[in-house]
């Protein structure tokens, strides 16, 4: 059965992001922990008696509204093969999360992410960048604007500089094979250069492992990364970005790099942050 986390601040996006992830394993046996965490402030002056009876009047709060969102969610599927688990923690986000998903063993966390200042104008400071960089487990960010639709292209973005852990892989078929889903690896390179021994080693090893899942190899030639992913996401119609966390500078080039205000996919395009 598969363990999904989605941590909610009863916004409209973790409610986009509950949604989405209703409809993308709506075929897969999966528990759902719907994790609120209020945070603790960074110093609250107060004796430890007074902490306690603020947290229990915090978390009393939030587990009441806990039940009134797993009744909507309830009202909104009759799916069998689901469970919810509502929890409510008193913690710092971060710390929150690394516990929830050791404790309970979690596959994947989706996370929504907001509007304008969602992933296009993110800083690694949010709770999505300090997420994806620091827990190690796969991460799916939902924007608020993005509409579930049957995943049927996935992008694969790469540099084929690293060698691909089978941990990685065997998340990504999963999801593939999940939907019915086109993998659809992409390389940009600049004009004129070529792939060295060792990419072209990592691309073949790729090429093998995905035999037998739907999978396509694409070359862009772009001197911006950005750009090009852009440009490719648009004139496949993709659905889903899927990147290895592993490459972190590659990552906040695409998702958390403020400059880039023309690129406009990241609103509406949902990315899987792999890790090992």
């Amino acid at each position: 059965m598969k363990r999904i986390l989605i941590p909610t601040d009863f916004s409209e996006n973790s409610w986009n992001a509950i949604m989405y992830g209703m409809e993308l394993f709506k075929k897969e046996p999966s528990t759902f922990y719907i994790l609120n965490i209020s945070p603790i402030p960074p110093y609250s002056g107060s004796g430890s008696s007074v902490k306690v009876m603020v947290k229990d009047k915090v978390l009393e709060g939030t587990k009441i509204s806990l039940r009134e969102l797993l009744e909507k969610i309830e009202s909104k599927t009759n799916n069998k093969l689901f469970k919810f688990v509502t929890l409510a923690t008193y913690d710092f986000f971060v710390d929150g999360i690394k516990r929830e998903v050791k404790d309970k063993k979690i596959d994947l966390i989706i996370m929504g992410t907001k509007g304008a200042t969602g992933l296009k104008r993110a800083t690694l400071g949010s709770n999505t960048g300090d997420v994806i960089t620091k827990v190690q487990c796969p991460v799916l960010a939902v924007p608020e604007n993005a509409h579930y639709k049957i995943p049927k292209e996935i992008a694969f973005p790469t540099d084929y500089e690293t060698g691909y852990d089978l941990k990685v892989l065997n998340n990504l078929m999963h999801m593939a094979e999940l939907n019915d889903s086109t993998l659809r690896i992409v390389h940009i390179s600049k004009k004129g250069e070529e792939l060295s021994e060792g990419q072209v080693k990592n691309k073949n090893f790729l090429h093998d492992f995905l035999r037998g899942t739907n999978h396509s190899f694409h070359k862009l030639t772009s001197s911006r990364t950005e750009a090009a992913i852009q440009c490719f996401i648009e004139s496949r119609d993709v659905d889903m970005v899927a990147m290895v966390a592993k490459n972190i500078n590659f990552i906040q080039r695409i998702l958390f790099r403020p400059m880039v205000e023309e690129i406009s996919y990241h609103t509406d395009i949902p990315f899987l942050v792999l890790h090992e």
